[in-house]
């Protein structure tokens, strides 16, 4: 079609953008633990102030709630903006099936050349690097016993359980002190605690500090992790155990939230790593 003549006149053809957009993507909360999202729009703005920055959301449940972007809606309206370049990079902690469900995505888009960036935990050398910033958190051995809780999957067959049993395997092999558990899937969280009665445990350590392995500590910190309303929450199981429950606070904005891993500057750093790593990719492709 010529753009020159009649109906590219009308149809008002885009000017093509020689830079690739970047989108940022985020399972998304509706509780008021989204703050950090806007400690990282900045950090990108910073760093990254001459690309296109926008946000999309993998929760289709957040995305209605929240009257949100998806990221079919945030690369649809990329295209129609003349990008012919996507830099996706997600804020998701491991590979598993809403990173695919991305991937699958974005193939859906041939009229792009997409970069999908890595996940948090999408290598052994990030999993040990982040270790070593959470690791500031952890109780002594002599002070108490630490979880790390991690979000899971409900699905058996997700090749990423995989890498939460590897995870956990990991982390209970270089700390004397630290466990994992997940809310969804494996490590199971129930038998987890089983097996801590029936190990003493309790009587081993008085206090035992949760520690979310979520970038967002919304609802599930608030309610599964921490809740005191929620009688089957992870806060009063071990409560009822004669366990003393911590959890790390931090305070943004002069409210106090529960510390996720967005409060982290180096985690932070982490993804704007990624980030940059298929912004240089892009270039060659």
């Amino acid at each position: 079609m010529n753009q020159n003549g009649y109906i590219g006149r009308k149809l008002q053809v885009p000017k093509l953008q020689e830079k690739p957009a970047i989108i940022i993507v985020t399972f998304g909360t509706s509780s008021r633990a989204r703050g950090p999202l806007e400690i990282f729009q900045k950090q990108v703005e910073k760093l990254f102030p001459d690309y296109e920055c926008c946000w999309a959301y993998s929760s289709s449940i957040i995305c209605r709630k929240e009257n949100l972007p998806s990221l079919q809606v945030t690369l649809a309206g990329l295209e129609t903006a003349g990008y012919r370049k996507v830099v996706v990079q997600p804020l998701h902690i491991f590979p598993g099936s809403e990173y695919q469900q991305m991937a699958e995505i974005c193939e859906f888009f041939p009229g792009l050349r997409i970069i999908l960036g890595e996940t948090l935990f999408h290598r052994w050398s990030f999993i040990k690097d982040t270790l070593r910033i959470i690791e500031r958190e952890f109780l002594s051995p002599d002070q108490g016993l630490n979880i790390l809780a991690l979000h899971g999957t409900p699905l058996v067959a997700d090749p990423v359980n995989s890498a939460y049993l590897g995870f956990s395997q990991l982390v209970t092999s270089r700390y004397p002190n630290v466990l994992t558990a997940s809310l969804e899937g494996v490590p199971d969280y129930e038998a987890f605690f089983t097996e801590i009665g029936r190990t003493g445990l309790a009587d081993q350590y008085k206090t035992v500090k949760i520690i979310p392995m979520m970038y967002l500590a919304g609802k599930h910190a608030e309610e599964d992790l921490m809740g005191t309303k929620n009688g089957l929450s992870w806060r009063n199981t071990l409560e009822s155990m004669g366990f003393t429950v911590q959890c790390p606070m931090v305070t943004y904005q002069d409210e106090v939230y529960f510390k996720g891993l967005a409060y982290y500057p180096e985690i932070l750093s982490f993804f704007t790593d990624r980030l940059q790593r298929s912004l240089d990719i892009s270039g060659i492709y």
